[in-house]
């Protein structure tokens, strides 16, 4: 993540300021995710969830014991950080418009929050744990509307090109998103995998749904100068000189 980082800086290191949008996005991405797994590497972002199994005796007063598995929450913040600002690469580079673009992002926050309730959830309590599973994958199932149904309908504008980057980026990341809650389910709901291959597996999914998607947007962005998105102003002057406040001079 820290690697792809450097890389996405580098490739936007001769773009205007104008036209770096989907570099900041991207690179933002990345850090964040390096962030997460610092934070998770030593110990600071997880916890244990823990549940109270009872074992029935006939010739002796029945005895509990306590089953935990490690839960790393960072990911979940990592995720509540980074999929929104993924979902609004795909958007810009189809050009959804903000209505579609933000009722995305807040179904994609409300499905990455179902599941950190969900994986915090009592294993006892099914509509607790699976209640907000459920909620989480509704919420996605919302996220593919706004952004590959409608997005694949507003992209057409911006001609044959365009529209084929963001089909194939589109159809990579859903597709991509749509192991992880099968992921949650084997591993955290049924508890069917070990914490390792938990972990070993989000990280794949991790490095193919970011750097390697990332890399994908970028190097096409390049040679493509219709998927270009001019921002001027305050992005890349800064404050105009119309908008400083004067003290002390006169008219």
């Amino acid at each position: 993540m820290v690697l792809s980082s450097g890389l996405f800086a580098l490739l936007s290191w001769n773009v205007p300021t104008s036209k770096r949008l989907f570099h900041v996005i991207t690179t933002l991405i990345t850090i964040v995710a390096s962030l997460s797994y610092f934070a998770m590497a030593t110990g600071h972002a997880t916890t244990y969830n823990c549940s109270t199994v009872w074992d029935h005796h006939k010739h002796v007063p029945d005895t509990s014991h306590q089953v935990c598995r490690q839960v790393f929450w960072g990911r979940y913040v990592d995720w509540a950080l980074t999929t929104p600002l993924l979902l609004l690469d795909l958007c810009l580079l189809a050009g959804v418009d903000g209505a579609h673009t933000l009722m995305a992002i807040v179904a994609d926050v409300i499905m990455v929050l179902g599941g950190l309730f969900a994986v915090l959830g009592e294993e006892g309590n099914t509509a607790q744990k699976w209640g907000w599973y459920t909620i989480g994958c509704v919420s996605y199932l919302f996220v593919i509307w706004h952004v590959a149904l409608h997005g694949s309908r507003t992209v057409r504008a911006k001609g044959r090109g365009v529209s084929r980057l963001f089909t194939g980026l589109a159809l990579f990341t859903l597709l991509l998103w749509t192991a992880y809650p099968i992921v949650w389910g084997i591993a955290d709901g049924a508890r069917k995998t070990s914490v390792d291959t938990e972990i070993m597996i989000y990280t794949v999914l991790d490095l193919l749904a970011k750097p390697v998607f990332g890399f994908w947007l970028l190097l096409s962005h390049r040679a493509m100068p219709e998927t270009n998105i001019d921002l001027d102003g305050y992005w890349s002057h800064g404050l105009a000189t119309e908008g400083r406040i004067r003290i002390g001079e006169e008219d």
